[in-house]
């Protein structure tokens, strides 16, 4: 599962080449594009006789791989592709859809115990600097930038050319989610007309309304548009009702219909003490992919008043995929931007996102993040930077500074290489750079 365009079709091309390399015979293997016209009105048992038809064999002798690619596009295939699995033994069935909360909700209903689901998130910023050959930016152990103003350094890596980095970073920002924007300078001259037309149009005004029913696509739009632009702040549903005119209700559906199609994350809100709220009547909204804002309204430079809350959008977005939910901390005269929860519900880190290097010398003007701290016990916090590394200690509380955008790229290799396995999560997160390379 997953986005629009992220690379689905292409990861299960990949996998296809990878059996046939390691001599699984072609005939064992199957691909059905779904949603390819010729197939309309057929149905899972009908194309999985066309398989048959196609490979000239049954399902007897030996293992045989059937790919069903946007499997969303046919009806009730979650039933139809549970007897599939239950009457063929010898066969491994892989479905992929996009847009759609029947794949994650109705799997869960109809396929407990037969289906795995995998959620392919939008490239993480480790993985485009990789694509663009701009790994060289990221250095490991030994080769500290010059401005280092402390013994403080990622376990790992960290980088020679913060500019660069940072230049990368905000490019990623505008057109990095999406692996055909990252090679396309025809693409990024126009973002609205792929990832705006193409990918979001075609979530809002067809995959949504056909799942769901939804009459006035107007309002859904006009109620994502907002959202999109409002990316890393608070709302609430009776802020949002009153501008818009729409019922709560409506807009609390319109929310989890987004949110199920990929396109929005939410995040919700704990006190000062880490206790979460018995009524969710404001939380935070964020884009799961932050250049779906660039596509909307402009991409942005880092002077731009809005790049704090793209960056904060960038770093929640490498999280996209992870099973466990963040929060944000807010009461009357405070917030903190993200907030880990051990077992136990109370909180185990936390992180400050901003884009400036003001607070490395000015540490005590983050009183909500001291304040915080305090609350909760803990001694050790990050708080990202533009440029500088540093270490700094108020009341107690050890501020570790490290640039947004190595802590980003930090946490998506973390989480994109399963290093939580090799730690405790809650050291994934709080941790500023990944764990040794094995």
């Amino acid at each position: 599962m997953g986005p629009r365009r992220v690379g689905k079709t292409v990861l299960l091309h990949h996998v296809i080449s990878s059996l046939i390399a390691s001599g699984v015979p072609p005939r064992c293997i199957a691909y059905v594009s779904v949603d390819h016209p010729i197939y309309n009105g057929c149905g899972l048992d009908e194309l999985m006789e066309h398989v048959r038809a196609a490979s000239g064999s049954d399902d007897s002798g030996g293992q045989r791989f059937v790919f069903f690619d946007e499997i969303q596009y046919l009806r009730d295939w979650e039933v139809h592709l549970k007897s599939l699995v239950d009457g063929s033994a010898g066969v491994k069935f892989i479905a992929s859809g996009s847009a759609a909360a029947a794949l994650r909700l109705r799997s869960h209903e109809s396929g407990a115990g037969r289906f795995t689901d995998f959620l392919l998130p939008p490239l993480t910023f480790h993985e485009y600097l990789h694509l663009l050959g701009k790994s060289h930016l990221i250095a490991t152990e030994g080769e500290a930038p010059a401005q280092a103003e402390s013994a403080l350094r990622p376990t790992v890596h960290t980088t020679t050319d913060i500019a660069s980095l940072n230049d990368a970073f905000i490019h990623y920002l505008n057109f990095g989610g999406y692996p055909e924007v990252i090679f396309s300078p025809a693409i990024q001259s126009d973002p609205g007309r792929f990832i705006k037309a193409d990918i979001i149009d075609k979530v809002l005004l067809r995959d949504l309304p056909g799942l769901y029913g939804i009459q006035d696509i107007q309002e859904l739009n006009y109620l994502f548009t907002t959202l999109a632009y409002n990316t890393a702040q608070e709302v609430s549903l009776e802020q949002i009702s009153q501008s818009s005119g729409v019922a709560k209700n409506t807009i609390k559906r319109y929310i989890e219909y987004l949110e199920a199609a990929f396109l929005l994350k939410i995040v919700h809100r704990i006190d000062r003490a880490g206790k979460r709220f018995l009524r969710a009547n404001f939380f935070k909204v964020y884009l799961t992919n932050p250049s779906m804002r660039a596509a909307l309204f402009s991409p942005i430079e880092a002077s731009d008043d809005a790049i704090g809350a793209l960056a904060e959008t960038g770093i929640f977005s490498q999280w996209f995929h992870h099973p466990v939910p963040q929060f944000y901390a807010r009461w009357n005269n405070g917030e903190v931007d993200i907030v880990g929860l051990d077992v136990k519900q109370k909180p185990s880190w936390a992180v400050e996102v901003k884009w400036s290097d003001r607070y490395v010398e000015r540490p005590t003007e983050l009183k909500s993040l001291i304040q915080f701290c305090h609350a909760n016990d803990l001694k050790n916090v990050t708080v990202t930077s533009r440029t500088r590394f540093a270490e700094r200690h108020v009341e107690g509380i050890t501020l570790n500074f490290v640039p947004a955008s190595l802590y980003c790229y930090s946490v998506g290799l973390n989480l994109v290489r399963g290093k939580q396995a090799m730690a405790t999560w809650a050291d994934v997160a709080r941790q500023p750079s990944p764990a040794p390379e094995s």
